[in-house]
């Protein structure tokens, strides 16, 4: 299970999650009522990319880094 640690990995299950989000919105609300969830989802899309470059330019200790070997 540990293979599946990956921030690539969840960052696409977010988006996934997000993609089925509003698409059942936009069925219940129509284009009109999604308005509200999008201007939600693009503040989360802010957020998600600001913490992309901080795990980049800041990455976590050696002692959060497992070995690839850990199963």
């Amino acid at each position: 299970m540990s293979r599946f640690r990956n921030y690539w990995v969840y960052s696409v299950g977010l988006a996934v999650a997000w993609a089925i989000a509003l698409t059942v919105a936009l069925s219940f609300r129509g284009p009109e009522g999604i308005q509200t969830y999008l201007l939600v989802f693009g503040g989360f899309c802010i957020g998600w990319v600001s913490t992309t470059i901080a795990r980049f330019v800041y990455p976590p200790p050696k002692r959060w880094n497992w070995p690839q070997h850990h199963a």
